[in-house]
């Protein structure tokens, strides 16, 4: 009993093997993608609560509210620096 392997076969696993990778590829970069931005989101709000803390030892601090925290979660650093010059402005 001689047991043989169609070449049609191993080019279909092949072929398999290869749509299974790019699509692990499709669903992987979205989501390094989504961690980057809740990393930056992250750091944006620690920074704002960590203006508030030591903010009053120079008589300074930004209000937190939903403006000021959506800001710091989307923009991250950037956007607490938007937030600190709009308090110092207003």
């Amino acid at each position: 009993m001689k047991l043989s392997i169609q070449p049609e076969i191993v080019l279909y696993f092949a072929l398999g093997l290869l749509l299974l990778y790019g699509l692990g590829w499709l669903m992987l970069v979205p989501l390094r993608k989504m961690l980057g931005l809740l990393a930056n989101g992250v750091l944006g709000v620690l920074l704002l609560l960590l203006v508030n803390l030591l903010g009053p030892t120079w008589g300074y601090g930004i209000a937190i509210n939903p403006f000021t925290a959506l800001m710091a979660g989307f923009l991250g650093i950037p956007g607490v620096g938007l937030a600190a010059l709009l308090q110092w402005m207003l």
